[in-house]
């Protein structure tokens, strides 16, 4: 069995650049991708993000994105809001929607 993964192919022009709180606040993008990219570019304040469809509420409980680290999260088609939030302090993520990892 052979398996194949494609290397990320971002959506270019709609990645947003954000600055999480410890208050959740959310961001609408990727809707019809399949993947996102979350890119922490604070050098000390991790955050957490939640996908989801529609409104959305990040928590401490969701996916951690430590400081100067970037993911990639599988998401649904329709799926089109990213929350996001830290324990505490003023983060920076930059978010973009595209397809593959």
């Amino acid at each position: 069995m052979t398996t194949t993964t494609d290397s990320f192919q971002p959506s270019y022009g709609g990645g947003v650049t954000v600055a999480p709180t410890s208050t959740s606040a959310s961001s609408t993008l990727g809707a019809g991708s399949l993947n996102i990219v979350v890119t922490n570019l604070s050098s000390t304040i991790p955050a957490y993000v939640r996908i989801g469809q529609e409104s959305q509420t990040a928590t401490t409980a969701d996916y951690i994105v430590l400081p100067f680290t970037q993911i990639s999260l599988s998401k649904g088609k329709y799926e089109n809001t990213v929350a996001y939030v830290t324990a505490s302090g003023t983060g920076s993520l930059h978010i973009i929607a595209g397809r593959g990892l």
